[in-house]
């Protein structure tokens, strides 16, 4: 994944929305900007590099989600078996 810079349209092109992406994917959102503050790209009194580079230095790999893991495991196996279709309570 490729670290980047959003810059999307919020509430009727009036505020947009920023948010700064890390090399893992994990989205930041450093807050909005008004319309008539867009030239300057600042947010809370920073430049939006200045946030973009804090984030980007201090980025660390996020940890496995075991437990999401073997969640996801379990109904991978559930499904090979069948135990997914066709149940009763229609809760398939």
């Amino acid at each position: 994944m490729s670290r980047k810079i959003i810059i999307d349209t919020y509430e009727d092109n009036t505020v947009y929305g920023v948010s700064i992406f890390d090399s893992y994917g994990t989205e930041h959102y450093i807050g909005n900007l008004n319309a008539s503050d867009i030239n300057s790209l600042k947010v809370h009194d920073r430049s939006i590099a200045s946030h973009a580079h804090q984030i980007w230095s201090d980025e660390v790999e996020p940890e496995e989600d075991l437990l999401g893991n073997a969640i996801r495991e379990c109904i991978e196996i559930d499904k090979e078996n069948g135990l997914l279709k066709g149940n009763s309570d229609g809760l398939d």
